[in-house]
């Protein structure tokens, strides 16, 4: 059982190791599109929340 749970454990961490390096980037652009379309919104004078 406690060989099971350790097995799973250590493929869900692999597989989260891996997958945070690949989509690390996509997340910080995704970040960097996010504040510059606040910005805009803000220096045009819309409602950034809206």
């Amino acid at each position: 059982m406690l060989t099971t749970i350790a097995i799973i454990l250590l493929v869900l961490w692999i597989l989260g190791f891996i997958g945070f390096h690949i989509l690390g980037g996509f997340i910080h652009i995704l970040l960097v599109l996010a504040i510059i379309l606040f910005l805009i919104r803000v220096i045009r004078g819309e409602n950034p929340f809206k």
